[in-house]
């Protein structure tokens, strides 16, 4: 026979209060007599009643949880960058809500009111760019957000992001340094700050080393299909191309994929080398040599400075900007290139 569930009615009942006494108990707000106190806390312990957590949230217009907005589940970036997010809110008593969203979706208010609906009390937002409707958008709904990664647009105004123009730097230096004549860089779709700011970086490294030379620029969407795609139509249109900077990881490994199915050897016969620090990286052959973003601490400062501002401990962030480091692995490590 099933058990039925108990209910803050029997809780009063039987402690001997009414309905808003046990409720003030349980929301810890208002006034309630020490002895009524510890008739209900002992009437809860006997009936084994545990109070709905999603109904008082409700109630309270507080759900103790925040949406983690981001737009490819596949990348491998983001699941790495949920791993610290969680390991955060579950410390603070939070949950966390993923959203796989396109850029189109942010643009649209009924988005945003749905979450207002579901009182969550905060955003962290890595989708494309953050434009000013949804700023507005967000500020109308007066529930806090920070943003990161293709969100991060450098402003004062809730940002973390990385250096991402010096990491196109490091990426397109290195693969100067260890002898490539010829590079091509494959960026994202350029309607965020962090695609531009690589792009930025590689076009500005590239352009006093070799000013008499084109300068060769495509573009992909971060997806592994892309870097795949974008590999074969630089090798189609230009053949002595013997270094590619990839705008991410992912296209990076894309590219491997396509150069061994063109019988090219990384890195013998051409370099290449992508932005992240994701650990896939580490689990091809060669490893592909990256641009490392400390994924976990964006997580960790992320999360935490959003609840700082839920809990109201903190007003805006102010703008943040991490370091990121070459690291140097076999898909740059070993390229001999043509001997002049």
């Amino acid at each position: 026979m099933e058990r039925k569930s108990v209910t803050i009615r029997d809780v009063a009942r039987e402690a001997g209060v009414s309905v808003a006494t046990v409720s003030r108990y349980l929301n810890n707000s208002g006034y309630i007599g020490k002895a009524s106190e510890e008739k209900i806390k002992k009437v809860m312990e006997l009936l084994d009643y545990k109070p709905n957590e999603i109904a008082r949230g409700l109630a309270k217009k507080k759900t103790n949880s925040i949406a983690l907005i981001i737009p490819d589940i596949k990348n491998p970036f983001f699941p790495e960058l949920v791993v610290a997010i969680e390991d955060v809110a579950k410390s603070k008593g939070y949950s966390l809500i993923l959203v796989n969203a396109e850029h189109e979706e942010l643009q649209n208010n009924t988005f945003w009111r749905t979450f207002q609906n579901r009182y969550v009390d905060g955003f962290i937002i890595a989708s494309f760019q953050f434009s000013d409707k949804m700023r507005d958008e967000l500020k109308g709904l007066n529930i806090p957000f920070v943003k990161i990664d293709r969100a991060a647009d450098g402003d004062s105004y809730n940002s973390i992001e990385v250096d991402n123009y010096m990491g196109a730097k490091l990426a397109t230096e290195h693969l100067i340094e260890i002898g490539c004549k010829k590079i091509a860089h494959v960026s994202g779709l350029p309607i965020s700050k962090p695609v531009i700011e690589r792009m930025n970086g590689f076009v500005d490294t590239i352009r006093p080393h070799y000013p008499d030379k084109e300068i060769l620029t495509y573009e992909g969407d971060f997806s592994l299909e892309s870097g795949m795609k974008v590999t074969k139509q630089i090798l189609k249109e230009h053949q002595d191309v013997d270094g590619i900077f990839l705008g991410n990881d992912l296209m990076a490994l894309g590219s491997l994929k396509q150069l061994q199915l063109l019988k090219k050897k990384v890195p013998e016969d051409i370099a290449i080398i992508g932005f992240d620090g994701i650990q896939l990286t580490q689990m091809v052959e060669p490893e592909i040599t990256t641009i490392q973003q400390p994924i976990y601490e964006i997580g960790v400062m992320a999360t935490t400075n959003l609840i700082d501002l839920i809990e109201n401990k903190s007003t805006e962030l102010m703008k943040m900007v991490l370091d990121v480091q070459l690291v140097k692995r076999g898909s740059t490590i070993g390229f001999r290139g043509n001997k002049e």
